[in-house]
C-alpha cells in the first residue's frame, strides 16, 4: 500500500508540475494535442483533400492514430529524462529510483484517458456508436504500458551514461512517427513491404485502436502478430529491468 500511495502522490505532483507557473495551467496538456490533431486533419482533409479510408471520415481514422501516438512519443520522451531530472531523489538510498519512469508512464496516461474519452466523443457525434470492442482498448492499452516501462527503464538509465540517447530518442520518435501508419495507410504501400512496416511494435498498438473503434476486429484474429509483439515488447521489458538493475548502483555517483 505504501508503494502505491507513494505513485500515487508522485504522479499528482509530476502533472501538477509539469503546467505549474504557465497561464493556462494544466489546459496545455490537451490544447497541444488537439491544435497538432486540427493542423493534420487541415492539410490532409482541406488541402490534400483526403477521401473516407475504408468508408470512414478521415478525422477518425486520423485520431485512431494519433492519440496513442501522443501517449508514446510523450511518454519515451520524459521517461527518458526522468532519473536525470530527480537526481536529488536518485541519491537518497532508500528511494526506488525505478518508480521514476513509471510515474511519468502514468501521468502521461491521466491525458491519454482524456483523450480515448475525446475520441469517443467525436465518433458520436458523426453518429458512429460505441460497442463491446471498444472494451478492447484496455488490452491494447496495457500492451502499450508494458512496452513503455521497458523503453523508459532501458533509456533513462542508458542517458545517464551516454548523453546522446535523448538526441537518438527524439530521432527515432520522429522515425517512428513517420514509419508507423498514423496518417496513412498500410494498404497506400506495396505488399513487399507490409512485413517490415509490421516488425515495429507500435503498428501494433495504432492498428489496435483501428480495430477496436472502426473495423470491429479482436485482438486474437492476429496471432501471429499478437505472438511477435508480446516476445518483443517482454524482451525490451526484461533487457530493460536487468540493465537499470546493474546500473543502478552506479546513477548517484554518475549524476
Amino acid at each position: 500500500m505504501d508503494n502505491f500511495r507513494l505513485i500515487f502522490e508522485m504522479t499528482k505532483k509530476d502533472f501538477q508540475k509539469k503546467y505549474l507557473g504557465s497561464y493556462l495551467g494544466i489546459l496545455w496538456a490537451f490544447v497541444n494535442p488537439i491544435v497538432t490533431i486540427t493542423v493534420f486533419w487541415f492539410v490532409f482533409q482541406v488541402g490534400f483533400k483526403a477521401t473516407p479510408v475504408d468508408n470512414f471520415p478521415f478525422i477518425l481514422w486520423l485520431v485512431c492514430g494519433m492519440v496513442p501516438w501522443f501517449f508514446i512519443s510523450e511518454t519515451i520522451s520524459t521517461g527518458t529524462n526522468s532519473i536525470i531530472e530527480n537526481d536529488y531523489l536518485v541519491k537518497k538510498v532508500v528511494f526506488k529510483v525505478y518508480l521514476l519512469p513509471i510515474i511519468k508512464i502514468l501521468s502521461g496516461w491521466v491525458i491519454h484517458l482524456f483523450f480515448i474519452f475525446f475520441t469517443f466523443a467525436i465518433f458520436i457525434y458523426y453518429n458512429i456508436s460505441l460497442d463491446i470492442y471498444s472494451f478492447q482498448l484496455t488490452y491494447y492499452g496495457f500492451s502499450l504500458i508494458v512496452l513503455l516501462i521497458g523503453i523508459t527503464l532501458l533509456s533513462s538509465s542508458l542517458i545517464i551514461y551516454l548523453k546522446d540517447i535523448g538526441q537518438l530518442i527524439n530521432l527515432l520518435l520522429q522515425f517512428g512517427f513517420w514509419l508507423t501508419p498514423i496518417f496513412w495507410s498500410l494498404k497506400q504501400i506495396p505488399d513487399k513491404y507490409h512485413l517490415y512496416l509490421k516488425l515495429n511494435p507500435f503498428y501494433y498498438v495504432i492498428n489496435g485502436y483501428r480495430d477496436s473503434l472502426i473495423y470491429k476486429k479482436w485482438f486474437w484474429e492476429y496471432p501471429n502478430l499478437t505472438i511477435y509483439y508480446w516476445i518483443v515488447t517482454l524482451a525490451i521489458l526484461l533487457i530493460g529491468i536487468f540493465l537499470f538493475k546493474r546500473l543502478r548502483p552506479h546513477f548517484a555517483d554518475s549524476l
